[in-house]
C-alpha cells in the first residue's frame, strides 16, 4: 500500500486529460452483447479498468490492452457468473448484468462494492430489467436474472435522488436486444450515457434521444463489432480546475470537452476565475482570493457529485461563508474530518456542509477514504503549509491515471512512497 508525500507547490503549464473512466467501463461491458471483435481506444490505464478486464475475461472474453487501446474478442460464450472477489471492488462492474441477460439469457452478478460514500442501492437496475421481462432474485449476495426473451416496455427510471447513470446503462444495454420498442423515461443525461449509446449504435443498435431524459430503443436481433474512441474524462478535467483555483495557478487543460463542464465552469467563474476555452483547451486563471459560493450537487447537467470534495477545498480558502448541499449521495462527506485536521473550518449537518473560508491550510497526516475525497486531499496538500502525507492512496489509482506524474509536470512537489 502506497502513500503520497506532498509539499506546498506553485503550478504552471498544460495538462492533457485522459479518457473517461465512467464512459469506458459500461462500454467495455457492452462488448458482451456481441461475439465480434471490438476495438476501444482512449481507455485510461486505471485499476478499475483492469478490474473490468478481469471480469470480462471470466465471462469468456479474450482481451489485449496496449497503450490505451482495448481489443476484445470472444472465446467462450457460456459463462454468466461474475464473482464477488472482483465485483466487490468496483460498483460499475454491476453493469454487466444487462448485457449478460440480453445476450446469454441469464446472469449471476455479485452485488457491488466500491467507495464508502453512502448507500447506493441497485433497485432501479432491478426494476428496469424486470419491466423488460426478466425474472430476478437475490440469493446469498448475488443478483440472479433470467429471461428467455426480453420485451420492450415504457419504463420510468427515476429514483429518490433523480436519475441513475448505471441503471440507465444497464437497462439501455438490455433493451437493444429486446423485442419491440423500449422507452426509458427519466434516463440519465450524462455524457457517459451518450457515449455508451453512440458505441451501441456503432454496433448496430437503434437508439434515439440519448443525452435527454427520454431514450427510445428499437430492439434488433443481433449486434456486431465496433471501433470506437471514448470521450475525455470530465471529472479529471474538473479536478484540475479545482487544483488551479486552490493553488492560485494558471493552468491550461487540454483534451476535455468544455461543454461537458458548463456547471463546473460556472461555479469556478463565480469564485472569481477567468476561464476561456478554445481548440479543445480550457484556460484557467484564478483570482488571488476566491469568492465564497453555494454549491448543490445534481444529476447532469447540474454540478457533479464527483467534484464536490475537490471544490470544497477551494471553498476552504475562499473569503467568507459557503454552503455545499449534497443531493446525490447525502453521506458523501468523508473528506470533511480530514480537511478539518488540516485547518479547515467545516461544519456538517445531514446533507449540508457550511464552510468558513480561511487564509491557510496546514500539512498533516490524513487518510484517503474514497476516490474523489483522495483527489481533494491531494489538492489540499498542494496548498497547505508544510508537509502532507496521504495514506491509502489506492483509491486514487482507481480513477486517476498517473496523477502524481501529471502534477509533477506542472511543478508539484509530490512523491509516492510505500506506506
Amino acid at each position: 500500500m502506497d502513500k503520497f508525500i506532498i509539499q506546498k507547490s506553485s503550478l504552471k503549464g498544460e495538462i492533457k486529460i485522459g479518457g473517461s473512466k465512467n464512459a469506458s467501463l459500461p462500454i467495455m461491458a457492452a462488448t458482451l452483447l456481441t461475439d465480434e471483435e471490438c476495438r476501444i481506444s482512449g481507455v485510461p490505464g486505471l485499476v478499475d479498468v483492469r478490474t473490468m478486464i478481469k471480469i470480462l475475461e471470466v465471462l469468456g472474453k479474450d482481451i489485449d490492452f496496449d497503450k490505451g487501446v482495448l481489443t476484445i474478442k470472444s472465446k467462450n460464450k457460456r459463462n454468466y457468473v461474475t464473482p464477488y472477489r472482483l465485483v466487490r471492488t468496483m460498483r460499475a462492474s454491476f453493469c454487466v448484468l444487462g448485457p449478460l441477460l440480453a445476450r446469454r439469457k441469464k446472469a449471476k452478478v455479485s452485488l457491488p462494492g466500491g467507495c464508502v460514500i453512502g448507500v447506493r442501492p441497485v433497485n432501479l437496475h432491478i426494476k428496469g430489467l424486470k419491466e423488460l421481462g426478466a425474472k430476478i432474485t437475490i440469493q446469498e449476495g448475488y443478483c440472479i436474472a433470467e429471461a428467455k426473451r426480453l420485451r420492450g416496455k415504457h419504463i420510468f427510471l427515476g429514483g429518490p435522488f433523480g436519475s441513475s447513470v448505471l441503471a440507465t446503462a444497464n437497462v439501455l444495454m438490455a433493451a437493444v436486444l429486446a423485442k419491440g420498442e423500449t422507452i426509458i423515461e427519466y434516463a440519465a443525461c450524462e455524457p457517459e450515457i451518450s457515449d455508451l449509446a453512440l458505441f451501441l449504435k456503432r454496433m448496430g443498435a437503434r437508439i434515439e434521444g440519448e443525452g435527454t431524459p427520454l431514450i427510445r430503443v428499437k430492439g434488433v436481433s443481433s449486434l456486431g463489432g465496433a471501433d470506437f474512441k471514448v470521450i475525455a474524462d470530465r471529472i479529471e478535467a474538473g479536478t484540475f480546475i479545482a487544483v488551479s483555483l486552490a493553488t492560485h495557478s494558471n493552468l491550461i487543460i487540454s483534451g476535455a470537452n468544455p461543454f461537458h463542464l458548463t456547471s463546473v465552469i460556472e461555479v469556478a467563474r463565480k469564485m472569481g476565475a477567468n476561464i476561456e476555452y478554445k481548440d479543445s483547451k480550457i484556460y484557467v486563471r484564478p483570482k488571488r482570493v476566491l469568492n465564497p459560493v453555494n454549491i448543490t450537487t445534481l444529476p447532469y447537467p447540474g454540478f457533479p457529485t464527483d467534484l464536490q470534495a475537490q471544490f470544497m477545498v477551494c471553498l476552504c480558502l475562499a473569503g467568507g461563508l459557503s454552503l455545499v448541499t449534497e443531493k446525490i449521495y447525502p453521506d458523501r462527506f468523508m473528506h470533511v474530518a480530514e480537511l478539518n485536521r488540516m485547518g479547515a473550518h467545516i461544519q456538517r449537518s445531514g446533507p449540508y456542509a457550511i464552510i468558513e473560508g480561511r487564509r491557510k491550510l496546514f500539512g498533516a497526516e490524513v487518510m484517503a477514504s474514497d476516490l474523489r475525497a483522495s483527489a481533494a486531499l491531494v489538492a489540499a496538500g498542494l496548498v497547505a503549509e508544510g508537509k502532507t502525507e496521504i495514506l491509502r492512496i489506492y483509491h486514487i489509482d482507481r480513477g486517476y491515471e498517473r496523477l502524481e506524474d501529471k502534477l509533477k509536470v506542472l511543478g508539484a512537489k509530490i512523491k509516492r512512497e510505500e506506506q
